[in-house]
């Protein structure tokens, strides 16, 4: 499970050291790829193999599960970090999340997900108002 809020750098070659916290985790391959809200999902190679094969149980006539099965796997890296424990994003997912230098990793569960830092702030100013609302009905009785 991943947890936390870390804040490195992109580097000049596009490169992020991933949070010592989450490096045994994804040691043996990750898969980025664009998520909601602009941002980048990282999911251990075995949890982007679950949530594919969900995607690919879903009937093809389904329009909704086709629309985001195609950018959810079009838009897919995988690789391996380094011996430092880096991952290079490539300049379309760059692109995609408007990550610059200044970034936000946070642990979400399953996955790690990558932000620039002002859309994470925005986005966090946001949704903490009604953090309190939402939880009644995410979670029923907690």
């Amino acid at each position: 499970m991943f947890l936390g809020t870390h804040t490195p750098r992109l580097d000049d070659k596009g490169r992020l050291i991933l949070p010592a916290k989450f490096r045994d985790e994804l040691a043996g391959g990750l898969v980025v790829t664009k998520g909601q809200e602009r941002c980048l999902y990282v999911f251990p190679m075995a949890e982007f193999r679950r949530i594919a094969d969900q995607l690919q149980a879903a009937p093809v006539t389904h329009k909704a599960a086709r629309a985001y099965s195609r950018v959810f796997f079009a838009s897919a890296f995988d690789q391996l970090p380094d011996r430092q424990g880096r991952i290079t994003i490539p300049p379309p997912l760059r692109q995609y999340a408007g990550l610059d230098r200044e970034l936000v990793v946070i642990g979400a569960s399953n996955r790690v997900e990558i932000w620039d830092q002002q859309a994470w702030e925005s986005y966090l100013s946001e949704s903490e108002e009604s953090f309190a609302d939402i939880e009644e009905g995410v979670l029923p009785g907690f």
